[in-house]
């Protein structure tokens, strides 16, 4: 089109404009206001132990505090939101109770309803010498209960220890210190601090039960025992095949005492097979549990082998008519005809296929920014702008103890960086792989937009265990590695399973070495320790 073409096709979208705005008095605009949730980007209030967790899907945010904090006069330190909207109340104007959940509304063209709740763990204890178990504190119906064995004299007992409110700013009235108590009747104490008070009520009890098994959590190959037994005697535990009749004695190393209550792991067992464990303590046994180790399973695709190319050239870690299980961003960065993370003949056993990383620059016109190429269980959804929004996790519910697999990383200095990371410039890049367990009831979702980020945090509620590999440097070969996943609760049965392995450690934040390159293969599971 020639410049008078254009100067003309100007001309007569400005007439256009001009009559539109002519006539905007009189028409009626129907078109809706376009709805663009918004969201808490970052909180952090005085007291705060570590980063808040902001959940832009339900539209909440969890608050951690120390145990000294005063959670009916909350002061907020840093409160960003969505750019343009506005937030009633202002959380950075006067002070807040969340002692209950507070309700924020964040407003533009519709309102948006937030809830910011705290989370402070107050660590308490009680005990006395000679007692059965763990004591028992209910904090919502303050009381305190200790048992003792049958026969004690409860006017004749020895307090250990006592911890009963937040550290250096709690008094207790009557003062409880370690030494003499008589517990033959109950006894009240007041509780203050932040100028509240509570009255806690502590109570003894005696049991004709020396020692007893509380709980057993089998694994797949590992079996975790609880029990409570007296406190002044070493307590352990036996273990048998419900098969053998022979009781095996758990070895001391595998213990862990704990007062009167004490735990272990029975490693070394066989998947799906039925054990009896019980608590010992001296001569005295206590309830047997029967129990069924559960089963192994291997890394659905863990080799890597399965791969195909679109008619379009991206690369899909799947068979064309097989079921995905992992996915990479080449579908973001295909929109610049880029694939970060492709299948690669460059294998730990020089047969076969592996995954190959890259990050790059992806741009158009030189417009863009650093893409770190990554390979996770999970799928990508779709892309927002220019960036990526991820569902990550597939079902899994057994519970190893390590990832194991090959990797070979080239890494080179920091090239890209956000407006956050600018200080990283030239340093060493560094690569990730890391594992979760979770207790999602969906594939969680992963946005890396800024006004819209939420990304995945490994000291969230959600996950029950957790591993993570971080390395910086050159390794000219493929080098084994295992991950051991550190685990919140024996008990629990995850429902996902999270896999992430990524050239560029802060790549959801598009920094990183444009040329660094991580190749994994053979991924899998170890189920013992």
């Amino acid at each position: 089109m020639s410049r008078v073409s254009n100067l003309a096709s100007y001309g007569s979208c400005f007439l256009l404009i001009l009559g539109s705005l002519a006539l905007s008095g009189c028409i009626k605009n129907d078109l809706p206001y376009p709805r663009i949730p918004q969201n808490i980007l970052e909180l952090e209030a005085e007291g705060q132990t570590k980063e808040a967790f902001i959940d832009s899907l339900a539209f909440e945010a969890t608050v951690y505090f120390d145990e000294q904090a005063d959670l009916t006069n909350v002061r907020f330190t840093k409160y960003v939101i969505s750019p343009d909207a506005t937030s009633d109340p202002d959380l950075l104007d006067g002070e807040y109770d969340l002692s209950s959940p507070l309700t924020v509304t964040l407003s533009l063209y519709q309102d948006y309803v937030w809830e910011i709740k705290a989370s402070q763990v107050i660590e308490r204890y009680f005990t006395v010498a000679g007692q059965v178990g763990e004591t028992v504190i209910d904090p919502v119906a303050h009381r305190v209960i200790v048992t003792m064995p049958d026969g004690t004299d409860l006017s004749r007992l020895t307090l250990t220890s006592v911890k009963l409110g937040p550290a250096d700013i709690t008094t207790m009235t009557p003062d409880l210190k370690p030494g003499p108590l008589d517990l033959s009747v109950p006894l009240s104490v007041e509780v203050t601090a932040h100028n509240e008070s509570e009255i806690w009520t502590i109570y003894a009890e005696v049991t004709e039960t020396v020692v007893s098994t509380s709980r057993v959590d089998p694994w797949s190959k590992v079996i975790w025992a609880y029990g409570e037994g007296p406190s002044e005697i070493k307590n352990g535990f036996e273990y048998r095949r419900t098969s053998d009749t022979e009781w095996t004695p758990v070895p001391e190393q595998y213990v862990t005492q704990n007062g009167g209550s004490f735990f272990c792991y029975i490693p070394h067992l066989e998947p799906l097979t039925e054990y009896a464990v019980r608590t010992v303590a001296g001569e005295d046994v206590g309830n047997e549990v029967i129990v069924t180790t559960e089963a192994t399973a291997d890394i659905p695709d863990g080799d890597f082998e399965q791969w195909y190319q679109t008619e379009k050239g991206m690369w899909n870690p799947w068979n064309k008519d097989g079921e995905r299980y992992w996915d990479t961003g080449n579908t973001g960065s295909m929109t610049m005809k880029v694939n970060l993370t492709t299948p690669t003949d460059h294998t730990v056993t020089g047969s076969g296929i592996a995954a190959r990383c890259e990050s790059k620059f992806v741009s158009l016109f030189g417009i863009g920014k650093l893409g770190s190429g990554s390979i996770f269980t999970g799928e990508y959804l779709r892309t927002d702008v220019t960036d990526g929004v991820l569902g990550f996790g597939r079902p899994w519910k057994l519970r190893p103890t390590k990832l194991k697999g090959y990797m070979q990383y080239q890494g080179v200095p920091i090239s890209h960086t956000s407006a956050d990371f600018v200080d990283f410039k030239d340093r060493p890049d560094s690569c990730q792989i890391y594992v979760a367990l979770t207790d999602w009831t969906a594939p969680y979702e992963i946005r890396t937009k800024p006004s819209n980020r939420q990304l995945f945090n490994p000291d969230a509620d959600y996950v029950i265990a957790y591993g993570q590999l971080t390395f910086s440097g050159v390794q000219d070969n493929y080098v084994p590695f295992e991950i051991e996943l550190k685990y919140k609760s024996t008990a629990k049965i995850p429902s996902y399973l999270q896999i992430t392995c990524t050239a560029s450690k802060y790549g959801d934040y598009f920094t990183g070495g444009a040329g660094s390159v991580l190749y994994i293969d053979q991924f899998y599971f170890d189920w013992d320790y």
